[in-house]
């Protein structure tokens, strides 16, 4: 009698959980490429890469990185992008010299928002 009562209520329970922390995490992946836009970063780009990794069971980002070569270093900038159906990935070419919009973490750039620099 006792099991019959117990066991519906803790699946339930674990339901209410685990629906819980996928609105959570949903939430999160949404917000994956959003940067605070704190500092400017402007160079050539002298080497571009992307990588599809995963970010919570079927929830998946695009991160581009890309090498840029200031005048006195080179930088590693990553942009991360969730992918939904509407996602768009941007080209980078090599030998452009781009302005990145973004903020520092540890020894990478994050940015969202670049743009060409004319010559």
């Amino acid at each position: 009698m006792v099991t019959a009562i117990v066991i519906p209520i803790i699946c339930l329970y674990f339901f209410w959980v685990t629906k819980k922390e996928r609105k959570e995490q949903n939430r999160k992946w949404l917000k994956a490429g959003d940067v605070r836009q704190e500092s400017v970063v402007t160079g050539e780009i002298i080497d571009s890469t992307e990588e599809k990794q995963r970010f919570y069971y079927d929830r998946y980002v695009l991160v581009q990185s890309i090498k840029l070569q200031s005048s006195n270093r080179v930088i590693t900038a990553l942009k991360t992008t969730p992918l939904t159906p509407d996602a768009k990935k941007d080209t980078f070419t090599i030998g452009e010299t781009v302005r990145l919009y973004g903020s520092w973490e540890k020894s990478h750039f994050l940015f969202t928002n670049w743009e060409i620099e004319k010559r």
